[in-house]
């Protein structure tokens, strides 16, 4: 779109415009608004004119938006929170409520480890007023909502790649050894890395994952072949069957932390230089929320 396309838009028409939609009635929006009924309607004229398109339909004395209006409702609502949301951030004042902090969590992330890095957020006393959103899906989808500022926070256990979106920052926040994790007492008697993988029966990640590249590389460089049981992509699915199966798991020891502590499983031990990395993907901003910088320092301290 041209920059003089724009010129037929402004904040007036949206916010008359905003204040109809709510009120769905000319009268109620003027007097809302302490204007004439008549300049309420010469200010939608404009808009509809600028956007070619109508904005309402009347039934009797009410306005129903259009499908076109509904959409339009639905970018003003989002320029009026973004326009709060500058004016608290520059002026540096208290908006009155707590911070909101929008996090996008991979599909494929431990919840331990979310629950982990967000919970001091939410511990009554922690001296944060934070209100948490937070969203799961794929890392593609999550990053197109970091792009236009509708996440402050993408967690993943995958990199983006260097150089590729200058429009992003990445940068790794923990790393997890990955360990075999089973029943308690193990069936097997004593496990001796690397000889006992050969044929052991084993639940792993998928193929998808970090970790199944390097748990293949070192079966690869130390002759061993185990025999895959199931391999599984979820790691609160992959959580479930290392702890009801009776298999042993390939598993970042975070993923069934709660198990191991209470003796449902036991750590056999780690697999030498296989990890689980962590990573903190966030949009380059002239201003960050303050709760951000407070997550990233903590990450960084832990």
């Amino acid at each position: 779109m041209r920059t003089e396309d724009l010129r037929g838009l402004n904040f007036r028409h949206l916010h008359y415009f905003w204040i109809v939609a709510k009120e769905s009635h000319l009268t109620r929006a003027a007097e809302r608004l302490h204007v004439s009924q008549s300049a309420v309607s010469t200010q939608l004229r404009q808009l509809e004119t600028a956007l070619g398109h109508d904005l309402f339909e009347r039934e009797g004395r009410t306005l129903r938006l259009t499908e076109a209006g509904s959409i339009v409702l639905g970018y003003a609502e989002s320029i009026f929170d973004l326009g709060a949301e500058l004016l608290a951030t520059v002026r540096g004042r208290e908006s009155g409520r707590p911070d909101l902090l929008r996090v996008g969590a991979v599909a494929t992330l431990s919840r331990n480890f979310q629950q982990n890095l967000l919970k001091p957020l939410l511990t009554p006393g922690a001296g944060e007023d934070v209100q948490l959103v937070l969203e799961t899906a794929s890392l593609d989808e999550l990053l197109d909502r970091l792009r236009v500022h509708k996440l402050d926070l993408v967690l993943s256990n995958r990199p983006t790649v260097p150089g590729a979106d200058r429009s992003v920052e990445c940068r790794r926040i923990a790393r997890q050894s990955v360990c075999l994790v089973g029943p308690v007492p193990r069936p097997s008697g004593a496990l001796r890395l690397p000889d006992s993988l050969d044929g052991m029966e084993l639940i792993v990640p998928g193929h998808s994952s970090d970790i199944r590249s390097e748990f293949e590389l070192y079966c690869a460089e130390h002759g061993v072949t185990p025999l895959i049981r199931a391999e599984v992509d979820d790691m609160a699915m992959l959580r479930l069957l290392a702890r009801d199966s009776g298999a042993v798991a390939v598993v970042p020891e975070v993923v069934v932390q709660d198990e191991v502590r209470s003796g449902l499983l036991r750590n056999y031990g780690e697999l030498p230089d296989v990890f689980e990395n962590f990573y903190a993907i966030t949009a380059k901003r002239r201003f960050q929320p303050a709760v951000l910088a407070t997550v990233l320092d903590t990450a960084a301290n832990a």
